[in-house]
């Protein structure tokens, strides 16, 4: 059975940091593209960063460039995003995801 787990979540003050931490089962994560979303209350979906199944290179959208780090361990299986210097628009839930597998989100939420 192919899983997504994932999780690291939780309430942090602005300017504070969370890793979150996504292991996969029934497959192997560095066969795919590995991904991380997020969706804000009443906003799309959005592709926060990604890492690449060949070079293994992480690729960030412009909002989080320099506060996050895509990362992935294909020894464990696992790919991780680690935050810092997070804002309130960073508060969303967040998933991992490769090709259509998704993880069961957490929540993030940056506040004072």
């Amino acid at each position: 059975q192919v899983q997504l787990v994932e999780s690291g979540g939780g309430l942090v003050q602005p300017g504070g940091s969370l890793k979150l931490s996504c292991a996969a089962s029934g497959f192997t994560f560095n066969g795919y593209v590995a991904r991380w979303y997020r969706q804000a209350p009443g906003t799309e979906r959005e592709l926060v960063a990604w890492i690449s199944s060949t070079l293994g290179l992480p690729n960030y959208v412009d909002s989080v460039k320099g506060r996050f780090t895509m990362s992935r361990d294909n020894v464990l299986n696992m790919v991780y995003l680690q935050m810092n210097n997070l804002n309130p628009e960073d508060t969303a839930v967040y998933y991992c995801n490769a090709a259509k597998w998704w993880s069961q989100g957490t929540q993030v939420t940056v506040s004072s």
